[in-house]
């Protein structure tokens, strides 16, 4: 008995979306330049359809892997799921698979994974370390546009010529700070990341300069840190042993502040009663920690997703400026920080 293949087919896809071949092509191909509602529709049309790109044989005739090296500092930090998430989604929809490589805390396996790159196993790179060697960099292939196929996300790397997303990192800190002085807190210290890090340096001059701008330069306390729940727990012991400790501390990301809270906690004093503390990127557990985590929001999902479509359109041969695409951050309002009367 005859066998028919009845896979779904390209021309399917376009007659449930109500559109021509060619558009489902470019949607599935560089969803980037086809309007909103045109991809929502052939999007849905491909989930009702379970249609599948035939990637293996599109990737020989353009000569490419079908695949982007996403490289992150730390696999195990839950900041990076969100991002991934909205990078995958887009990598998926223009028929790519994402390869996650850890690069260490230090970066020391950068240079090893860019090796995807140099040899083809990979057609560009999203760098969530802010760490891209000279020598790395001189070595890499460049688009038809002109562009290496890499940009940063989250950390930038100053010295490096390449497209950046995120956010503005020194302006949400002041906005950290700011609240905090409106809520009658003075006395304000902050617990820093590593002292190498380039969001670390951007997070200590938003701090500093609400500090000086509300005439409490004085007050300035920073303290190091490593992003660690751990840095967060240590740094409570110091602030103890101070004879005038401050009333609120500034974290530069959730996971301190949860540290501290629960140091603060194991010595028998309570958030935000006796340390109101502010942290930094708005992960899933900040909201569902105790007390909630007052905190600035990243909006990682949409981080994600824009760079991957600027990384989409180099590969497709475009020219793309060099810009930083800054995305809007939000203040988000919990129980860690207490209003003090004056």
């Amino acid at each position: 008995m005859e066998k028919h293949d009845t896979r779904p087919t390209i021309q399917d896809v376009a007659q449930i979306a109500g559109v021509s071949t060619a558009t489902v092509s470019r949607t599935l191909q560089k969803p980037e330049l086809v309007r909103e509602k045109t991809r929502i529709a052939v999007q849905d049309a491909v989930r009702k359809t379970g249609y599948r790109i035939n990637s293996a044989a599109q990737n020989l005739r353009r000569n490419r892997a079908g695949s982007v090296l996403v490289i992150v500092p730390d696999i195990g930090n839950t900041f990076f799921s969100e991002i991934l998430l909205g990078i995958e989604q887009i990598a998926s929809e223009a028929g790519y698979t994402i390869l996650i490589g850890d690069a260490s805390k230090d970066g020391s396996r950068t240079e090893g994974l860019m090796d995807f790159l140099r040899n083809g196993k990979a057609d560009g790179a999203l760098l969530l370390n802010g760490y891209l060697p000279d020598q790395v960099i001189s070595s890499l292939p460049t688009s038809d546009g002109g562009n290496i196929p890499v940009i940063s996300v989250c950390e930038a790397v100053p010295e490096a010529n390449i497209a950046h997303v995120g956010i503005d990192n020194k302006a949400a800190a002041k906005a950290a700070v700011d609240h905090l002085i409106t809520q009658g807190h003075q006395k304000i210290a902050h617990l820093s990341g590593p002292e190498s890090n380039i969001l670390t340096q951007l997070r200590i001059k938003g701090y500093e300069t609400a500090m000086r701008e509300a005439g409490l330069g004085d007050h300035i306390s920073i303290l190091p840190g490593d992003f660690s729940i751990q840095s967060g727990i240590d740094v409570i012991a110091q602030l103890l042993d101070k004879p005038a400790r401050p009333t609120a501390l500034f974290c530069a990301n959730d996971e301190m502040a949860m540290g501290a809270a629960f140091g603060l906690t194991q010595a028998g004093l309570k958030v935000p009663d006796d340390l109101s503390l502010m942290g930094f990127d708005d992960i899933q557990f900040a909201r569902t920690f105790i007390p909630p985590i007052s905190t600035i929001h990243q909006p990682r999902s949409e981080i994600g997703k824009l760079a991957m479509h600027k990384l989409l359109k180099i590969l497709n041969g475009e020219a793309i400026t060099q810009e930083h695409s800054n995305l809007e951050f939000s203040l988000i309002q919990r129980q860690s920080v207490r209003k003090i009367q004056t």
